[in-house]
This record gives C-alpha cells, sequence and structure tokens, in this order.
C-alpha cells in the first residue's frame, strides 16, 4: 500500500485513477474481443 500512496503523491491523483481504469477494462475487452471472433462460428457461418 505504501507503494501506491508514493506513485500517488509523485504523478497525481487523476493519472494513477486512469491506470486503475484501464487496467479493469483491459479484461473486458479481451472477452468483447474473444466473442467476436467466435460469432461468426456461433452464427453457423
Amino acid at each position: 500500500m505504501e507503494t501506491w500512496m508514493s506513485f500517488v503523491t509523485e504523478v497525481g491523483f487523476p493519472i494513477v485513477v486512469t491506470f486503475y481504469l484501464l487496467h479493469r477494462i483491459e479484461g473486458k475487452l479481451n472477452d468483447l474481443i474473444e466473442s467476436i471472433h467466435t460469432l461468426p462460428d456461433k452464427m453457423g457461418g
């Protein structure tokens, strides 16, 4: 936790929030890409 607090004080709160949100959305984007790739198979194509 101390590492995060020192990171916040060095680069600023908005940058930390941005990195956190990008990290959270990365997994969801990977799931979406995988779903798009398998869509033709599910549609019978």
